[in-house]
């Protein structure tokens, strides 16, 4: 029996860049293409052609010389790549301005996502509902996790809050926790973390900024 080659993992940078792809595609489809080249691909997304053939490379997906890539079976299968084929339901902890932001935020379906629950410790904020959903007390988190199949959890919550939010996230079974808590937070090995923080990247900016300021006044001087 001819054994069954495994398929090369696909490294951490372009499952980063995955998502811009699936998007690119969502747009291409929506303004009815059924194929789309390398190029225009690869110019939409932000990205070389060079890198773009590379990246989907390690999907096992090589376009047709000639035609290109197929835009409905490329969506579907950088899709399952990501695990979009399986149903992925989130919740929500910390209700205040962010998270109730991102329970209105329609990309959120629209990427696939489905938000089952938000949880907060305030008591005039647990009751209240919010983008049509009820606003449970924390003590509920594992109920509604377990209940909902949540797989996902996204911390809005002061920094002080998070890793405890985090631990009580584990134990009830997520996988995947998306912060937006300036926080480290520690988790086990089989539990992936995600860090947004924005006011780290808005440093980032002022740096790069305030550099081409210092050349464009050193060039001058």
């Amino acid at each position: 029996m001819t054994p069954v080659r495994a398929r090369p993992q696909v490294p951490p940078a372009t499952v980063a860049r995955l998502p811009a792809y699936l998007r690119t595609l969502d747009v291409l489809a929506a303004e009815g293409h059924l194929l789309t080249s390398s190029e225009e691909l690869a110019t939409r997304a932000g990205v070389q052609p060079a890198l773009l053939r590379k990246d989907l490379s390690f999907l096992g997906t090589y376009g047709r010389r000639g035609v290109g890539y197929d835009v409905p079976h490329l969506r579907e299968q950088i899709g399952r790549v990501l695990g979009m084929a399986v149903p992925q339901r989130l919740v929500v902890v910390g209700v205040g301005n962010l998270g109730r932001a991102l329970a209105g935020y329609a990309g959120i379906a629209q990427r696939g996502f489905t938000l089952v629950g938000l949880v907060d410790v305030a008591p005039d904020v647990v009751g209240t509902v919010v983008a049509g959903l009820p606003v449970r007390p924390l003590e509920a988190l594992a109920e509604l996790v377990a209940v909902q199949g949540a797989t996902i959890g996204v911390i809005t919550t002061p920094p002080s809050a998070a890793q405890h939010v985090a631990d009580l996230l584990v134990a009830a079974g997520v996988t995947g926790i998306l912060t937006f808590a300036p926080a480290v937070l520690h988790v086990p090995d089989d539990v992936d973390v995600r860090s947004v923080d924005v006011a780290s990247e808005l440093q980032i900016l002022a740096f790069h900024g305030h550099g081409r300021r210092r050349a464009v006044d050193g060039e001058g001087a």
